[in-house]
Parts: structure tokens; sequence; C-alpha cells
């Protein structure tokens, strides 16, 4: 897996209750090699999505270590796990701990997610929290997109 950005944008959206604008402020996770590259993205999803004008106003880097991506899901669960090893050389047990992101619609089906996820590992673990994340949606890094980008690129310099 790449690189994972938390990326903040803010931009004017009409509020559906009242038919008013207001200023809202949404993160959205994709992976990308480089601070610069995770800019870029997100500038180009934000496009797609966003009608009005928009600002980029945090790119960070995010520290998970798995992404459980259910498509019936609706929101990120940032789910805290901890793994418990014995040290060959001491043997004592010590502990690492990772953040897991889950795409489902409750706390109970991100829980289920983690446990159907780790089925049949080796090692000793447990679930210490989940909560709601604030991501809206995570864009992953599309392969074969960077490889056509890459073609026109190429095909341009040689023109």
């Amino acid at each position: 897996m790449n690189n994972l950005f938390e990326c903040k944008v803010k931009y004017h959206k009409i509020d559906e209750a009242s038919g008013q604008q207001k200023k809202v402020s949404e993160t959205y996770l994709l992976d990308a090699v480089s601070f610069t590259e995770a800019e870029a993205r997100i500038h180009k999803e934000m496009e797609q999505i966003i009608s009005g004008e928009f600002t980029v106003t945090n790119v960070r880097k995010a520290n998970y270590t798995e992404i459980f991506d259910n498509e019936d899901g609706d929101r990120w669960f940032k789910c805290k796990v901890s793994f418990l090893a014995i040290d060959a050389i001491s043997g004592k047990e010590r502990k690492a701990t990772s953040q897991i992101l889950v795409k489902t619609n409750d706390i109970k089906k991100a829980y289920d997610n983690i446990m159907d996820g780790m089925n049949g590992m080796t090692i000793d673990f447990e679930i210490n929290a989940i909560a709601e994340s604030p991501i809206l949606d995570f864009f992953s890094f599309d392969l074969e997109e960077a490889a056509k980008n890459m073609v026109d690129k190429t095909k341009a310099y040689k023109e």
C-alpha cells in the first residue's frame, strides 16, 4: 500500500434543511506517493464532486495500516487494534498497536468486519477502540489511470 493522506477541503454547501449556504470542512483519504501528488489528486477528485470553488486546507499523512472497504457501508470507522506477540529473545509479551479503517454502517458491523478480516491470524489481537471517523470517502490509487497518464505524457513529450 502506498502512503495514505488525509486531505481537508473547505467549500460552500447549500444546507438541505434551511436552503442557506454554509461553509463546510470535509475530510477525505487517498493514497499517493507524496504530499504533492496527494494535493494534486484531491484537487482532481474534488473538481468532479464540487461544482463551485473549494480550498484544500490541510494535507497530512495518515497512519492506517489496513483499510477494509465495504461497498455496502456508508461511514468510516477508525479502529485501534493491539497485536500481542512474544519476544523471541526475552520471552516477554509486547503489544504493537495499529489503526484500521473500516467502512460500514455501524460500530457493531465495524467490529464484525475486523473480526472477519483478522480470521485465521496466528497472532493474538485485541480491539481496543472503535470510533466514527470524519473521513467521507477514500480515493484509492488507480494503477490503470496512472499507466494511461504516463503513456499520454510520453506521447506528448515525443511530439
